[in-house]
């Protein structure tokens, strides 16, 4: 049976989330070796009760998954699953980040800088007016620009973003049987030519309210940062940067009159000290170090001034577009005291950038 089937059918079973599915995974080995696993031994893993482990001797859940498997290469939709290497590195990151993850379209989830930019479904001129203006500015680092497809300013991010000739990720509360809102599917369409759609659900998954805050927990966790250009005091664009400041994620907010509800959320976050007031998108640039104005940048610079052990660990770091410690531990040769001394001279140096996880990316 395909391996693809027990991915799936293992986010379907009731009483396991992406947390408790991933410690599955590590114990038993991969998804196909949880559905194997005898129940005697199931039943001694912490955080399984007898209800699920019933689910698990279930056929049920793999004739749905075989089923979805079935749609999925049918419509010529790309799975991703969690024991893949080709899985977003910073979602993995993530302690409860999807198991798997269905992506259509041509862009790179795993892009060098990666922002989301969320806010309001009903934008005042202000709000619009900064979105295009900050999407327009980010073109200039060759950002993925992240959003939700949904209408307002995420709508009008991604729209500015295929404008601009920027790949634009729109990430779905639902399965791929549908798009919601309606009025937005000529926009997934374009999208579809330049970036992608992703989702964890599957199809005949509608856009119920509980899927919105998984949804936003995905925009958080696949960006290096998230700015909120307009949002009132409450809103799914506040949860998204609550995620995001748990994720260790930088969140920037476009500051608002103080009297003008409409940006009391994004008031709200810098005032709470959760989000850095930007007025431009240099602003943006200037504080994740995406600016890459130095003498030609850092590839051509490194070559000429570093330690060839430092020269070592940087290459390693373009290669695999981002590694962790253990694993530069093992790849580099280095010896772990050595290593740790290295790694912070050159974060120092603004020549990587260190994520949760001890994940370690080239600037």
């Amino acid at each position: 049976m395909d391996k693809r089937i027990f991915q799936i059918a293992l986010t379907l079973v009731p009483g396991i989330g992406s947390i408790t599915g991933r410690k599955l995974i590590k114990t038993c080995g991969s998804s196909e070796a949880v559905f194997m696993e005898t129940a005697s031994n199931l039943t001694r893993i912490r955080g399984l009760n007898k209800q699920i482990v019933y689910e698990l001797k279930s056929s049920n859940y793999l004739k749905r998954a075989e089923k979805e498997l079935h749609f999925i290469l049918q419509k010529r939709i790309q799975m991703i699953s969690i024991e893949d290497e080709t899985y977003p590195f910073r979602l993995k990151e993530c302690e409860d980040g999807p198991l798997v993850l269905f992506f259509k379209g041509n862009g790179d989830i795993n892009a060098r800088k990666t922002i989301a930019i969320v806010g309001t479904r009903s934008p005042t001129e202000y709000g619009r007016q900064q979105c295009v203006k900050f999407v327009h500015g980010l073109k200039q680092v060759n950002a993925l620009i992240i959003s939700g497809l949904a209408y307002g300013i995420d709508s009008i991010a991604h729209r500015t973003a295929l404008q601009d000739g920027c790949d634009t990720l729109g990430v779905l509360a639902h399965g791929f049987h549908t798009i919601y809102p309606p009025a937005n599917r000529k926009l997934a369409s374009r999208i579809l030519q330049q970036g992608g759609l992703l989702t964890e659900f599957i199809s005949g998954a509608k856009p119920d309210r509980e899927n919105f805050p998984k949804r936003n927990r995905i925009v958080a966790g696949l960006s290096d940062a998230v700015l909120v250009v307009e949002s009132a005091e409450r809103g799914g664009a506040l949860i998204t940067a609550d995620i995001a400041v748990s994720y260790n994620r930088d969140v920037f907010a476009v500051p608002g009159r103080t009297d003008d509800k409409h940006s009391g959320g994004c008031n709200w976050l810098i005032y709470d000290n959760k989000a850095a007031l930007v007025r431009t998108p240099g602003d943006i640039i200037s504080l994740m170090q995406w600016d890459d104005n130095r003498g030609g940048g850092v590839q051509t610079h490194i070559f000429t001034d570093l330690d060839p052990r430092f020269k070592k660990l940087y290459l390693l770091l373009r290669e695999h577009a981002g590694l962790r410690i253990d694993q530069l531990l093992a790849l580099s040769g280095f010896d772990n005291g050595d290593l740790k001394v290295m790694l912070l001279e050159m974060e120092l140096a603004g020549y990587i950038r260190v994520f949760p996880g001890n994940l370690y990316m080239p600037v």
